[in-house]
């Protein structure tokens, strides 16, 4: 692939800050999140010299439109200037999506443990829940269509994932690697690279 892509997590929500999984629940930044989509928009200025050259995809999650806009609008875009798609959305933490691991440790005692045994593969219980290596499988067709410089606004495990398909780093770390809100990460000659 000889296309540049630039992606960002979506900024801060309350509940990244009270470490509560979001998975595919639809949860809003907050103002510490619309700040650092506006960074990013701000670094991307930089980064992107020819931006009607690129698309502009994003997972269609609230949190992921919302920066996506922010950060279009600090490049000095329009805010509806992009796509969405389903693909992109975070990883379905099925029954555990609304709560912390120290609530969830008061009804299933050990869960922590058990998903750290494996958290690659791990799935957590309830309908639709999803391990990162499953995810893998439904972010590569969208990582091997990307046809020319991208700019994607997406979550933190579809960017794990990322990190496995480009064979950046083993499953097993990428599935303990943290994904910061205030960075760029990008995509090059099958290298991936944080920029801030």
């Amino acid at each position: 692939m000889g296309s540049i892509v630039y992606f960002v997590r979506h900024g801060q929500t309350d509940w990244n800050a009270e470490g509560r999984l979001q998975g595919q629940a639809d949860t809003d930044l907050n103002d510490f999140g619309r700040a650092q989509a506006t960074r990013n928009g701000e670094l991307l200025r930089t980064l992107v010299v020819q931006p009607e050259a690129f698309d502009f995809v994003a997972s269609p999650m609230r949190r992921t439109r919302e920066t996506m806009e922010r950060l279009r609008r600090a490049m000095g875009l329009p805010a509806e200037g992009y796509r969405t798609d389903e693909r992109l959305v975070e990883v379905n933490f099925g029954a555990w999506q609304e709560r912390t691991f120290a609530e969830l440790e008061t009804v299933d005692p050990g869960c922590f443990a058990r998903r750290e045994e494996d958290k690659w593969r791990f799935v957590p219980p309830g309908d639709g829940a999803e391990s990162y290596e499953a995810l893998t499988r439904r972010i590569r067709p969208f990582l091997e269509g990307i046809a020319g410089d991208t700019v994607c606004v997406t979550h933190g495990g579809v960017l794990r994932a990322i990190f496995s398909l480009t064979d950046t780093l083993p499953p097993e770390e990428c599935a303990a690697l943290q994904i910061p809100q205030d960075r760029v990460l990008r995509l090059r000659d099958g290298r991936l690279e944080w920029l801030s």
